[in-house]
C-alpha cells in the first residue's frame, strides 16, 4: 500500500483558491491538509474557520486540519462544522489532552495530536492507543518552506515500535520539509502519511509531483 500524501494548502496560490483545490481534487492527494496558526502558539497566523469553509465547498478531498494554536478546546466545535474530518492538536497546547481527543472523537472527527521537534515521541504513551493519528512536525512550526530535520529519522523509528507494542492503529503523518529526497526513507522508517507544501505548489507540475511522492 503506498503512502498517503496531504499538500498543505497554506503554500497555494491565494489570489487562486479554488482553482488550486480544483487542482488537488484531480490529483492523487488523500487530504488537503490546512494549518491553523494563531500568531500566539507559533509567531505567524494564517487564516481561520471562513476559509476553511470556502475550501470545504470546493473540496473533494478530506480536510485535515492541523491547529497550531492556544486553547484548541474552544474551536473544535467550529472547525468541524467548518468542514474538518481529521483534527489535530499539539500536545504542547493541551494539558488535557485526553479530555480534547474525547472531544474530536465526540464530534465524529479522526483526532490526532501534533508534536513539536523538540518534543520527544515518549511523551505519547499514554494517549497514542485513543488517537487516530500523529503529526510529527520535521520543522519548527509557523512558516513553510523550512529545511527538514534530520532528527526526524530517528523519532520516527522509535514511534512506529511505539505504536505496535501498544497494539495503537495510530498511523504517522510528517509535517515540513518533506520532499523526493527524504520521502523514501520517511516511509520506509514507517510513515504514513507525508504533508508537503512548497514542494507540491512550487512544483511545474503539481500533479506528477504527488504522484511521484506517492511512490
Amino acid at each position: 500500500m503506498s503512502v498517503k500524501v496531504a499538500p498543505s494548502i497554506l503554500a497555494a496560490d491565494f489570489a487562486n483558491l479554488q482553482s488550486e483545490v480544483q487542482m488537488l481534487n484531480q490529483s492523487e492527494a488523500d487530504f488537503i491538509h490546512v494549518d491553523i496558526m494563531d500568531g500566539i502558539f507559533v509567531p505567524n497566523i494564517s487564516f481561520g474557520i471562513p476559509v476553511v469553509e470556502a475550501i470545504k465547498r470546493h473540496a473533494e478531498k478530506p480536510l485535515d486540519v492541523h491547529l497550531m494554536i492556544q486553547h484548541p478546546d474552544q474551536y473544535l466545535q467550529a472547525f468541524r462544522d467548518a468542514g474538518a474530518q481529521i483534527i489535530s492538536v499539539h500536545i504542547e497546547a493541551c494539558p488535557h489532552l485526553h479530555r480534547t481527543i474525547q472531544a474530536i472523537h465526540s464530534l465524529g472527527a479522526k483526532a490526532g495530536v501534533a508534536i513539536n521537534p523538540h518534543t520527544p515521541v515518549e511523551a505519547l504513551s499514554e494517549i497514542l492507543k485513543d488517537i487516530d493519528l500523529v503529526c510529527m512536525m520535521s520543522v519548527n512550526p509557523g512558516f513553510g518552506g523550512q529545511k527538514f530535520i534530520e532528527n526526524t529519522y530517528h523519532k520516527v523509528r522509535k514511534l512506529k515500535e511505539m505504536i505496535l507494542d501498544s497494539g495503537s492503529r495510530a498511523e504517522i503523518e510528517i509535517d515540513g520539509g518533506v520532499n523526493s529526497e527524504n520521502a523514501s526513507k520517511l516511509i520506509e522508517l514507517g510513515a504514513d502519511i507525508l504533508v508537503a507544501g512548497s514542494f507540491v505548489f512550487k512544483s511545474n507540475k503539481p500533479l506528477k509531483t504527488i504522484s511521484e511522492l506517492k511512490g
